[in-house]
């Protein structure tokens, strides 16, 4: 393999319905840990991939693909549009600006000129949700199952959310499975049976934004964004348990609440802030005196700038959630209901000391499935 050698990243990140502060920021701190793990032995490019599950998608009018098809939820998604577009356009941003990107534009239908065109030697697939069939199905990218990947491709925290399997379907999981060299899954509920049905190394590692520490997100984080004291709200999906929790919390605390969510009928009393991007949000978390979630990224990043914060169920979400706060010790984090309650400090020296462990191990991971690829 020549040096250093090209391997692309295969994710959910560049095209969706709406964007997404974790697509985006686990793309980035993947790159960022490959090309550092690399050594100059290789270098990391993420792939301008679009699966056909996502080819109608739209983020600049995203009404038609919501999966909320009640009235009310479009009509919040449509007072929103400015702010969505706003937002999508920093995205864009980002993503050209601050990721390397290959130059082409690959589909089914062209996928495997990648080689040729962009140079890519060999891929990785993940991270998130990429193996969730609920999501995506089988997609042949995720999945490492055109011909330039197979056999040519590891997975890396790759995701299969809180999918359900159905008899029929294990089959084709098993066969596309066998496609990689190396599996490292994000969760570990599903290690055992991919340990069972293939044949290469299977592990559990954690999420690409817990491979840096806080100081690498330092040259993308914006200046603060708000004066005084906020409460930060950010919903992936609405929860009117949650929002009353925030609302309770601020209140008593005497914080305004800064919300990144498509409410826009609360305007009138917390400052929506769904425009911002990528560094905008880092800077909103960072500065932020107590953050109220349903986004397993945003409590990632609450982690990473020590800020005291509680994480409410979401649909598909739990999982993940439930692991990683179980890792740090911190389950009680974690809310099912509004319980009206200001959970205690956090030690968050022991919090990062454990992350520290799970970073060492799943770097040295990352190393060894990459060389699996490099010394063929």
């Amino acid at each position: 393999m020549k040096h250093p050698a090209t391997f692309g990243i295969i994710s959910y990140n560049l095209y969706c319905n709406f964007t997404n502060y974790g697509s985006a920021l686990q793309s980035w701190a993947m790159q960022q840990a490959v090309n550092a793990v690399g050594k100059g032995r290789w270098q990391a490019k993420m792939v301008d991939y679009c699966p056909d599950i996502l080819a109608d998608k739209d983020p600049l009018n995203p009404m038609k693909n919501m999966w909320d098809k009640d009235p009310e939820a479009r009509r919040l998604c449509e007072l929103t549009l400015p702010a969505i577009r706003k937002n999508y356009e920093e995205f864009n941003r980002f993503y050209r600006t601050e990721c390397a990107v290959t130059e082409g534009k690959y589909t089914a239908r062209n996928f495997d000129d990648c080689v040729k065109n962009d140079g890519i030697d060999g891929f990785l697939c993940g991270s998130d949700t990429i193996f969730c069939v609920n999501e995506f199905g089988f997609d042949d990218g995720y999945y490492a199952n055109y011909p330039s990947m197979q056999g040519n491709s590891v997975a890396f925290a790759a995701s299969f959310g809180d999918a359900k399997f159905t008899p029929a379907q294990y089959p084709e999981l098993d066969k596309r499975l066998n496609n990689f060299r190396y599996i490292a899954l994000r969760e570990g509920g599903m290690v055992p049976y991919v340990t069972d049905k293939t044949t290469v190394p299977v592990t559990q590692v954690i999420d690409p934004t817990l491979l840096l520490d806080a100081s690498a997100y330092e040259p993308i984080t914006a200046e603060p964004q708000e004066e005084g004291q906020y409460l930060l709200l950010y919903a992936r999906r609405y929860n009117p348990e949650m929002e009353a929790y925030a609302e309770k919390i601020a209140a008593e605390n005497g914080w305004k609440i800064v919300e990144i969510s498509l409410r826009a009928e609360n305007a009138s009393r917390h400052r929506m802030f769904y425009e911002a991007g990528v560094e905008q949000f880092l800077s909103l978390v960072k500065h932020a005196a107590f953050m109220v979630t349903n986004s397993y990224h945003g409590m990632i990043f609450a982690l990473h700038h020590r800020r005291p914060f509680c994480v409410f169920s979401r649909e598909q979400c739990d999982t993940k959630i439930a692991e990683l706060l179980n890792i740090i010790q911190l389950n009680d984090r974690f809310k099912t209901v509004n319980d009206g309650l200001l959970p205690p400090a956090i030690d968050y020296d022991a919090v990062h000391a454990r992350i520290a462990l799970e970073r060492e191990r799943s770097l040295r991971v990352m190393e060894d499935a990459l060389n699996t690829l490099y010394q063929r």
